[in-house]
């Protein structure tokens, strides 16, 4: 599943090309992705533009010139491609939203959605997720508090996305590698050493700002031409690299289900809090 560095990706390539771009058409293939009726849905689109892209958590959120939203979250096995009707990829799409010669194609959203909300339709469905974990205001104190009175493992209180939004399966294994710790580490152990609550804020830091700077794991290009989405695939650490040697000492990384979660980590090197 797409996690922040991924989105934050999409967001930054997409602001550089279809912002205040007039929409000019739009197809629904999958009526179940949005949550109007079609004729609602390419009614309010077409003729109309986008004039900001918004990243939050998980979510990409599209401003429209009139006001409204669109909200997509791309859960598993979702992606997004922007190019011409020949350079599209050979994959089912379950909308498009065309911009003259140009479409922005949404692919593989069996499971995930596309929503035209109301601004305050938006809040509201934004406002259980916890806070940004790159956002300015977010400090080593501030995330020593929510994590505190927290229990559970490090794995699950770093994908729970009420307590911090946007970190996945992925990116939990990477900090918890990158900090030391297992992800099997109780969250109130952490949460009790100054010190090991400094290397994991740090480490979140870290990884998630490098990360999306390197395009997230992404295993599609955005467009024709794009060398950037899906470049941090070739770094990660830990995540998916079962049976391969740890890059930091030697060890094998091994699997784990923690609550019906895979975790990746390396048992030489990583250590339970």
């Amino acid at each position: 599943m797409p996690e922040l560095p991924e989105m934050e990706n999409y967001r930054t390539l997409l602001s550089e090309h279809i912002l205040d771009k007039l929409i000019t058409g739009v197809v629904v293939n999958r009526e179940k992705t949005i949550n109007t009726t079609t004729d609602v849905f390419v009614n309010e689109l077409t003729g109309n533009c986008i004039i900001f892209v918004e990243r939050r958590a998980k979510h990409l959120i599209f401003h429209l010139a009139n006001g409204k939203r669109l909200v997509l979250h791309l859960m598993l096995g979702g992606m997004l491609f922007w190019g011409t009707e020949d350079e599209r990829p050979d994959r089912s799409t379950q909308v498009e939203i065309q911009f003259g010669d140009h479409t922005l194609f949404f692919i593989g959203l069996r499971l995930g959605y596309l929503h035209l909300m109301t601004s305050k339709e938006t809040e509201a469905a934004m406002a259980d997720l916890g806070p940004e974990p790159l956002d300015r205001r977010m400090n080593q104190e501030r995330f020593a508090s929510l994590l505190k009175g927290r229990r559970g493992t490090l794995k699950t209180t770093l994908v729970n996305q009420h307590i911090i939004a946007g970190i996945g399966n992925c990116y939990s294994d990477e900090i918890a590698f990158a900090a030391g710790l297992r992800p099997s580490s109780k969250t109130q152990h952490i949460v009790s050493s100054p010190e090991l609550t400094e290397r994991l804020y740090h480490a979140m830091q870290s990884v998630l700002r490098e990360a999306a700077s390197e395009g997230g794991y992404m295993e599609m290009p955005l467009m024709q031409g794009d060398s950037k989405t899906g470049k941090f695939d070739e770094q990660c650490r830990v995540y998916d690299r079962e049976g391969e040697t740890c890059p930091r000492c030697g060890g094998t990384i091994e699997r784990v289900e923690i609550t019906g979660k895979k975790a990746f980590f390396c048992p030489k090197c990583q250590h339970e809090a």
